[in-house]
């Protein structure tokens, strides 16, 4: 009789969850970048990163349907939360054309709140999450730190950083963080609620592919010469390329998925509340991107407000499976 495999390691799902909270952190330098060098648009940018990374994972899956390992329901079942993730990402990849890119991550961060409303509405047993104090404790220091990004932002601007100079382009760039951060929280829910049965792995791969389509045919339709700027680009730029869509698409999922397995959904959620810190360090020297200190604050008491929602949450279905563990007990006694 074959021993019984060893449970995977906290230790290592730490690791995995830190892994993917510096790719998704800069997976917006990326992006802040190619519109630097102003070879490629957002759309061209998306194209290509999306058709890298179902490059990536198309020969895994075609061994894998051989096998007869890629069930056709599943084809079926990806299709919403494609849609949601041709939305989403479209949206984020051109939020930091407009927006610095840590300021983006901050704003983009209140996704949090679309998440937990729409478990409350598909999930019944997440709703006892929304009786809690600690939760609307949260939502408020998210309301208030995202204000107070609005509030005590540099008027006037950075040098060479005109976007947070005009209200037009600043208002715009805000509409496209918050939408971008609707259509993950979307992507996410309908992930779960179609997709959660399979394995992620699989399901990921899946949508990757069905995600790669969609994007290149907005490539072809939207993008700059239809996606051909592209070839524009110096071996360092496909490289740039290259690494964003390896690092922030292909591989980071397939991390979190494990992170998640290891360490449990909240505690990963958690840890990647810090995105946009690091996001907005790294834009500080990359792109001399200068936060007041007031928006500073603002930000980390939107990311302490967020990691509040995640502990009610947690509390709550802890609470939750306690209560029902008792009863249980309480009808075989």
């Amino acid at each position: 009789m074959p021993a019984p495999s060893a449970p995977p390691s906290r230790a290592s799902g730490v690791w995995l969850v830190l892994l993917t909270l510096l790719s998704w952190a800069a997976v917006p330098l990326f992006l802040r970048q190619f519109r630097d060098d102003g070879v490629i648009d957002p759309y061209t940018a998306n194209g290509w990163r999306y058709g890298i990374s179902a490059l990536f994972w198309l020969p895994y899956l075609l061994w894998l349907a051989r096998k007869g390992g890629v069930p056709k329901a599943l084809l079926l079942a990806a299709a919403v939360p494609v849609a949601f993730n041709l939305l989403g990402q479209t949206a984020f990849a051109w939020g930091p054309t407009l927006l610095e890119p840590g300021f983006f991550s901050f704003v983009f961060r209140v996704q949090i709140v679309f998440v937990t409303l729409g478990a409350y509405l598909l999930f019944p047993p997440e709703r006892a999450v929304l009786r809690t104090v600690r939760y609307w404790l949260g939502v408020g220091l998210v309301a208030l730190g995202s204000v107070g990004l609005f509030l005590f932002r540099d008027k006037v601007g950075t040098p060479g950083h005109a976007p947070q100079a005009h209200d037009a382009t600043f208002w715009l760039g805000v509409a496209v963080a918050v939408s971008s951060g609707v259509f993950f929280a979307g992507y996410g829910l309908s992930v779960r609620y179609f997709v959660s049965k399979y394995s992620p792995v699989v399901a990921f791969g899946v949508i990757c592919q069905f995600t790669a389509v969609g994007m290149t045919g907005v490539m072809l339709v939207l993008g700059r010469e239809h996606g051909a700027s592209a070839f524009g680009m110096s071996p360092f730029q496909w490289l740039l390329v290259a690494l964003s869509a390896f690092i922030g698409i292909a591989i980071s999922h397939v991390m979190y998925y494990a992170s998640i397995k290891r360490i449990g959904v909240s505690v990963s959620s958690g840890i990647l509340q810090l995105q946009p810190i690091l996001t907005a360090v790294g834009s500080t020297f990359i792109f001399d991107e200068r936060l007041t200190p007031l928006q500073w604050v603002s930000g980390l008491v939107g990311v302490g407000g967020a990691v509040l929602m995640l502990v009610a949450g947690a509390a709550a279905h802890t609470k939750k499976a306690d209560t029902l563990r008792a009863e249980a007990e309480a009808q075989g006694s």
